[in-house]
C-alpha cells in the first residue's frame, strides 16, 4: 500500500504544467465543489465556521503564503471534514490554478485599502469631473485585467486632456489605485459579493507580438526583461505603472498604442502571471528548508519509492504545491506519523524559496 501512494505521487509530481492558464469561473465551481464554500465565504457567500477569504484587510497574502498557510492549515482542515463528513474532491495542478484565479478575482493577493482615502484621491484627481457615480458598469470593478485594459487605453486621452487645461497628469500610485477602487467596488450596487469577480490568463509565450506593437520593447527590450522587473507585483499595481507609463512614453516619442482587451490579456499572460504564482525565492535556502521540514527523509531515500526531488523539467508554483497537498496530504500525514515525523509547518518565505529549490537543476 505505501508503495502504492507513492507511485501516485510520483506521477503527480511528474506531470508537466502546459504553461500557466487559469480561470476563475472554474475556480468558482471547484469552491464550491470541494466543499470549501461549506466552512468559507468570499465576500459574505459561504460559510461561517473560517474565514472570509475576500475581506482579510489585514492580509498581504502572495500565492506561496497562501500556499504555506493552506499546508500549516490542513491537519486541522482534514479533521473538521472529517467531524462534518466532507469529502474531500479532486484537485490536479490546473484545478489549483483555477482556484487561485478565483482568488485573484476576490482581490485575495492585492494589498489593503481605504475608501476614505480613495474617495478623497477620486475628487483630488480630477476623476469625479468626468466620471458620474455609481460606476457599476466598470468592468476593471470586477475583472483585474479589465482594470489594466482600462488604464492603458485611458491614459493617452488623459494625457491630451490635462495638456489641453494646463494641469499635471495625476501619476497614481499602487496604494492610490488600490485605494480608489475599494472606494469605488462600495458604492451602491457595487459592494463586494454583488457581481462575480471575473479573472482569465493563458499561457505565457504568446504576447510576443504585442509587446512589441505597443512599445514595450523600446525599454524593457525582451519579455522576460519585464517579466523580472515585476516579479511579485499584484495586478493593481501593474495597472499603476502602466497609467504613470503615459508621459514617459510622449517624452520619448513613443506611439500610445490602443491595445484590444485579448491583447491586454495576452501581453498580461505573457510576462506576468507564471512569474507571479511562482513566487520570488532562493533555491539555496530553499534546499535547508528541504531537509529541516524532512522532505529529505522520503524524497532523497531511493528505498522509499518517493520520487527523487528536484525532479528535470518539472516547474513548480504555488498552485502545484496545494494541489499535491489536497491529493496526496492526508496519505502522507499518516505516513509520516508511522515515522514519528512532525507535519511540516511554513512561512511564507519558506514556501518561496522550496518552490525555487524545486525549480532549481538537479
Amino acid at each position: 500500500m505505501r508503495r502504492i501512494v507513492l507511485g501516485v505521487l510520483a506521477s503527480a509530481l511528474l506531470a508537466q504544467a502546459a504553461g500557466f492558464t487559469a480561470d476563475s469561473a472554474q475556480g468558482q465551481r471547484l469552491f464550491e465543489t470541494l466543499s470549501c464554500v461549506q466552512c468559507h465565504s468570499v465576500n459574505g457567500t459561504g460559510g461561517k465556521s473560517a474565514p472570509d477569504l475576500g475581506r482579510m484587510l489585514d492580509r498581504d497574502f502572495t500565492p506561496s503564503i497562501l500556499a504555506a498557510t493552506m499546508w500549516n492549515h490542513a491537519p486541522g482542515m482534514w479533521a473538521a471534514m472529517r467531524d462534518r463528513q466532507i469529502t474531500a474532491g479532486e484537485l490536479d495542478q490546473q484545478a489549483a490554478q483555477d482556484l487561485m484565479a478565483f482568488f485573484c478575482a476576490a482581490r485575495f493577493f492585492e494589498k489593503p485599502g481605504g475608501a476614505g482615502r480613495g474617495k478623497r484621491l477620486f475628487e483630488r484627481d480630477g476623476c469625479a469631473g468626468c466620471h458620474q457615480l455609481p460606476v457599476s458598469q466598470w468592468q476593471g470593478l470586477t475583472d483585474p485585467i479589465a482594470l489594466i485594459d482600462a488604464m492603458w487605453n485611458h491614459r493617452s486621452q488623459m494625457l491630451a486632456a490635462t495638456a489641453s487645461k494646463g494641469v499635471r497628469f495625476p501619476l497614481l500610485g499602487a496604494q492610490d489605485l488600490t485605494d480608489m477602487l475599494v472606494y469605488l467596488r462600495n458604492q451602491p450596487g457595487n459592494q463586494p459579493g454583488a457581481q462575480a469577480g471575473v479573472f482569465h490568463i493563458e499561457a505565457p509565450g504568446v504576447g510576443d507580438a504585442v509587446f512589441q506593437s505597443a512599445g514595450c520593447a523600446k525599454c524593457h527590450q525582451t519579455v522576460a526583461a519585464l517579466a523580472n522587473d515585476v516579479q511579485g507585483e499584484t495586478l493593481t499595481e501593474i495597472a499603476a505603472e502602466m497609467w504613470n507609463h503615459a508621459p514617459r512614453m510622449a517624452a520619448t516619442g513613443t506611439p500610445a498604442t490602443n491595445l484590444t482587451p485579448a491583447q491586454i490579456r495576452d501581453l498580461v499572460g505573457s510576462f506576468w502571471a507564471a512569474k507571479f504564482f511562482e513566487d520570488s525565492g532562493r533555491p539555496a535556502p530553499g534546499s535547508r528548508v528541504f531537509v529541516a521540514k524532512n522532505c529529505a527523509v522520503c524524497h532523497s531515500d531511493a528505498v522509499s519509492g518517493a520520487p527523487r526531488l528536484p525532479i528535470p523539467g518539472r516547474d513548480f508554483n504555488a498552485a502545484a504545491m496545494i494541489s499535491v497537498l489536497w491529493r496526496h496530504g492526508p496519505r502522507m500525514l499518516d505516513l509520516m506519523k508511522t515515522k514519528g515525523i512532525q507535519w511540516p509547518r511554513f512561512n511564507g518565505a519558506q514556501m518561496a524559496d522550496l518552490i525555487a529549490y524545486l525549480n532549481s537543476k538537479p
